[in-house]
């Protein structure tokens, strides 16, 4: 029986059967992971509440054939229950998750920096240290900008100009000058654009200090920004835009 270990974070589960449960992780070694954890759903189960979405866990696994089979788990960050016991916490929390495994797609692929941003996101949104709608932006804008779909606020996402500009192409990149502004580009405020770019590069006193239109205004350019290069919709995105 090949064993391995690494620390990872729940992203979904699945029943199967009657007393076992499929999870995918997002590891930090081993890339996404699916594997069984046998008679978690019993009460009696001694790492049941451990393999549960947002768990940051240390785990053990032991390679199957199909799917490999969890060993072993112990607690590292116990999010969960924070999230989950929050309706606007625990949305966003979802559109994270998902976010994640659509752009950590092939199976055992190291995407170290990926999971370093999901477990930094969910640890700030269990712990509230910022508006959970502003970590949202930021997981989503800094995990693109990972995959190698990195916005500009600044300078024209086409031609370089430098900036700052008046118009938003999703389709482009970012910000546009006026010579490469597509027909139906929004026009953000200059304080949205500043918003966004801070969510960038994590300078969060800017971003906490920021008004409300601002964000509205941002969060519904992240959203279509993220939607398009993930070339599908995101389940999950509609009910964060309604809390």
């Amino acid at each position: 029986m090949n064993l391995y270990r690494d620390e990872a974070i729940v992203l979904r589960t699945h029943k199967l059967g009657e007393a076992d449960r499929i999870v995918t992780l997002l590891t930090r070694e081993h890339g996404k992971v699916r594997a069984v954890g046998k008679g978690v759903r019993r009460t009696t189960s001694r790492f049941g509440s451990r393999l549960e979405p947002f768990m940051h866990v240390d785990v053990q696994l032991s390679t199957g054939r199909n799917l490999d089979v969890v060993t072993q788990v112990e607690t590292l960050g116990p999010y969960g229950r924070h999230i989950s016991e929050d309706y606007a916490l625990y949305t966003v929390g979802t559109a994270m998750l998902e976010t994640a495994e659509r752009l950590v797609e092939a199976e055992r692929e190291p995407a170290v920096q990926q999971y370093r941003l999901l477990v930094g996101a969910v640890r700030a949104l269990a712990t509230r240290a910022h508006a959970p709608g502003l970590v949202l932006d930021s997981y989503l804008l800094r995990a693109l900008a990972v995959a190698g779909w990195a916005p500009s606020f600044t300078d024209c996402a086409r031609c370089g100009e430098p900036g700052p500009h008046h118009a938003f192409a999703p389709a482009v990149g970012g910000a546009v000058c006026l010579t490469c502004r597509p027909p139906g580009a929004a026009a953000p405020a200059p304080e949205t654009f500043a918003l966004l770019a801070a969510l960038l590069s994590g300078d969060w006193e800017v971003a906490d200090a920021s008004a409300e239109r601002h964000r509205a205004e941002g969060n519904g350019l992240v959203a279509v920004f993220c939607q398009f290069h993930l070339e599908r919709r995101l389940r999950s995105l509609p009910m964060v835009e309604r809390v």
